[in-house]
């Protein structure tokens, strides 16, 4: 007889969209401490290096498994899924605070139902672009106002940054739902990693990074962080995401951007971010947003 599976797949689902949205919420203040002695740059390629290191072990055990003439696929979902955000966020996070950063995210589900109507044959419906129009005017009151109270956020292109960064997510969610689907979850990860590892390696050979490791101290303990952030905010993350877009969909899988912010504020405010009013009217529109696309 065969044995009854321990969770089903609905509630497998909504386990790994908590998981998901505690490993991702935290991601922004890992950035941040990796950022007092590391350049953008520098985080971005050590993230992305350290990615395709911890995954090399599985694209070696399942090489002749893999069918590498869906290679451009699976570079679109590298690139959109982890190498451009990687870049996108890092640099965004040298002006904008690690809270406003994790709510600008939830832009995520809009972007993937708006690129799914337009590329991918998501059924359309009027209220779904209302829903976009809310969440972008969210992120417009986020990225115009929501720097005021603090004088280093007064810049809008690092909000814009963010923005296209999470458009990349709605990107690659809905190539691993059209093209992918039948691709575990691990073999996705691993070929994506490895092919875009290898440039992020380049990149970081081309910073002073190992003179920094030995005549730094806090390096070491960025370092750490960027470690952390690579091994669960990536490698983990990006198997269990894979594996939600696949158990249900690319929609119902970036609604764990409902949930990213409110943990990108409990470490906002845990580390003394300004977190004003208008913080919370922007998440509010944004979700709305989110909740209207959902219907």
């Amino acid at each position: 007889m065969q044995r009854k599976p321990f969770l089903n797949d609905q509630q497998l689902s909504w386990l790994i969209l908590g998981l998901l949205a505690l490993t991702w919420g935290s991601s922004y203040i890992l950035i941040k401490r990796a950022l007092v002695a590391f350049s953008a740059i520098q985080v971005a390629s050590l993230r992305i290096s350290i990615s395709a290191l911890a995954f090399l072990p599985f694209l070696l055990w399942r090489w002749r498994q893999i069918d590498w003439s869906r290679w451009r696929s699976l570079l679109i979902v590298g690139l959109a899924g982890s190498g451009i955000p990687a870049f996108c966020f890092a640099l965004a996070q040298t002006r904008l605070s690690s809270s406003l950063t994790g709510v600008l995210s939830s832009l995520t589900p809009l972007f993937t139902l708006l690129l799914g109507i337009l590329f991918f044959r998501v059924p359309f419906a009027w209220w779904k672009t209302v829903g976009v129009l809310v969440g972008l005017a969210g992120a417009v009151l986020l990225i115009l106002k929501g720097s005021e109270g603090d004088p280093q956020l007064s810049e809008w292109w690092p909000g814009l940054l963010v923005v296209l960064a999470t458009s990349m997510y709605a990107l690659s969610s809905n190539v691993v739902k059209s093209r992918l689907q039948d691709l575990s979850s691990l073999t996705i990860s691993s070929v994506a990693f490895f092919l875009i590892g290898l440039p992020g390696m380049a990149v970081l050979l081309t910073t002073p990074f190992f003179e920094q490791l030995a005549s730094q101290p806090e390096a070491r303990t960025s370092l750490g962080y960027v470690a952390i952030l690579s091994l669960a905010g990536t490698v983990m993350a990006s198997i269990f995401f894979f594996k939600l877009v696949q158990l249900k969909d690319a929609i119902f899988a970036s609604t764990v951007s409902y949930l990213i912010p409110l943990v990108a504020l409990f470490w906002g405010v845990f580390d003394h971010e300004p977190v004003t009013y208008l913080h919370l009217l922007g998440m509010g529109l944004i979700l709305a947003g989110v909740y209207l696309s959902r219907k």
